[in-house]
């Protein structure tokens, strides 16, 4: 084994230092992170203090959807720029295929150094646990990652494989190792244009034993902590515990992330880079830890899909905040747009570049979509204010990416329920909202997987006093005088004509 792979430091053959070149790119990808574990969306336990820096500095995105809550679906979206359907990496167990460009594949044929680190997924069902085949690696030159991390390692014992398929163990808390392999990365090729896509395990659960192994003694800094009111209304119904169970080490080792991306950041400081390294955070999908079925994701509720999702860095530093509903598909050709790197055929995401700042992009849907697999199949529609969901009944969700023929099933109004505690499907009342969303929905559809299918309307249910407007329509208010104003009849009582 050579110390060339252990640190994925430049080796004969790699390209020589190039300076004026794009700029240096670092993704930082957790698993399963709420969005709202961080400071910036309103969390108060203090987990996230370096997420919220980059957050302020640079440019957040309010509303960040994944387009699968699942693992591999959604880790090939990010690497494709594709949905899952159109990947074909539709569930856990799929390989990434051949032939389908990606985010390193483009970036290595613009002169990037191409490095991966932690966890990769992509590699299928048919391979190991750990060493994946350099033919399966999605165009990445450097590599120091396992295909299945969570069962190459466990918190304090973190076993990965290197570019010759020999395992390396790394000594420290897991998420702590895979950072120190990320500054040695950044310090070895600081003077040249790459791509490190480091991809960390935590807060994924530890399969084995169904716990989120934290730090020695971070546990206790969460004990107690404040629980999401999505969390708190359903978790005491929740099989083996919920969140109460889980999420004081959940946040722990959040917290213990957010520290060595502090420490990843200060390296790049230390080198002079920091002005010229794009850094992107976000995540695969979210967790509502087994209060919307029988286990953590794999649902259309925001504890699922919606994730943190902060860059700073060349083209974001200054961005602001954006409200406008984004994909995580998004973010490759994001990349590649900030890098000046021709984005190729067949990507469905959307640079977004043009959102920063301020600014709108007239081109961009108003809505997002999200597809489900595994155990449903199941498509999502999510605006700023409306959660859609359609279920394909008696579909084959493992073998069958998609079907002829969908349900109505959840219908959640954000405004007025942001948690998602009422389903609204079916209500007389929010029928013209629920046909709005469904030809929206049909849109994507046609656009994304490039079939029509049948929609079904849900039962209709008597909506009683419930309606999709909180204003009674029956009630006039534009040209309506102000009440501080006095009414004609005052007037005239007054003497004025």
């Amino acid at each position: 084994m050579s110390g060339d792979s252990l640190t994925l430091a430049p080796v004969d053959g790699d390209r020589s230092p190039s300076t004026g070149a794009g700029p240096q790119i670092i993704v930082v990808l957790t698993d399963q992170q709420r969005w709202d574990t961080t400071g910036v969306h309103g969390n108060p336990a203090g987990v996230t203090p370096e997420f919220d820096r980059i957050a302020r500095e640079g440019t957040l995105f309010e509303h960040a959807i994944t387009p699968n809550p699942v693992c591999a679906p959604a880790r090939s979206a990010l690497q494709t720029g594709r949905f899952p359907t159109a990947s074909g990496v539709f569930r856990n167990g799929v390989r990434l295929p051949d032939g389908v460009p990606t985010l390193a594949g483009a970036c290595a044929a613009s002169g990037y150094t191409t490095g991966y680190i932690g966890k990769w997924h992509l590699a299928g069902e048919d391979g190991p646990d750990g060493p994946v085949p350099r033919e399966r690696r999605g165009g990445y030159e450097r590599w120091l990652a396992s295909d299945r991390l969570e069962f190459t390692s466990d918190a304090y014992r973190t076993v990965v494989y290197d570019e010759g398929g020999e395992p390396v163990r790394l000594p420290g808390y897991r998420s702590d190792a895979l950072i120190d392999a990320a500054i040695r990365f950044v310090a070895d090729h600081h003077d040249r244009p790459y791509l490190l896509f480091v991809s960390l395990l935590e807060p994924h659960h530890q399969n084995p034993t169904d716990d989120h192994p934290a730090p020695t003694g971070g546990r206790g800094r969460f004990e107690g902590a404040w629980l999401p009111p999505d969390l708190a209304a359903l978790s005491p119904a929740a099989p083996q515990g919920g969140a109460h169970r889980h999420l004081a080490g959940y946040l722990a080792q959040i917290r213990r992330v957010d520290e060595g991306v502090g420490r990843l950041r200060d390296a790049l400081r230390s080198l002079g880079t920091e002005d010229r390294t794009l850094l992107a955070w976000t995540s695969d999908h979210g967790s509502h830890f087994r209060t919307r079925n029988g286990e953590y994701k794999r649902s259309g509720h925001d504890a699922s899909v919606r994730v943190p999702l902060a860059i700073t860095g060349p083209g974001f530093t200054g961005g602001g905040l954006v409200r406008h509903p984004v994909s995580t598909v998004d973010l490759m050709p994001t990349l590649l747009d900030v890098a000046g790197v021709t984005v190729p055929d067949g990507v469905q995401g959307r640079s977004l570049l043009p959102l920063t700042g301020g600014r709108q992009d007239p081109g961009r849907a108003p809505s997002v979509l999200v597809q489900i697999s595994e155990d449903r199949v199941g498509r999502v529609l999510r605006t700023a204010r409306w959660t859609y969901v359609v279920d394909a009944p008696g579909a084959d969700a493992w073998n069958e990416p998609d079907a002829g023929e969908y349900r109505e099933t959840e219908l959640y109004d954000l405004e007025a329920d942001p948690h998602q505690l009422d389903n609204l499907a079916g209500l007389d009342s929010h029928r013209t909202v629920a046909d709005g969303l469904r030809a929206e929905l049909l849109r994507w559809l046609e656009r994304v997987e490039e079939v029509r299918p049948e929609i079904v309307r849900a039962a209709p249910r008597p909506a009683g006093q419930r309606r999709a407007e909180s204003f009674p329509g029956t009630v006039p208010w534009e040209g309506v005088r102000f009440g501080h104003r006095p009414g004609r009849r005052a007037e005239t009582a007054a003497g004025r004509p």
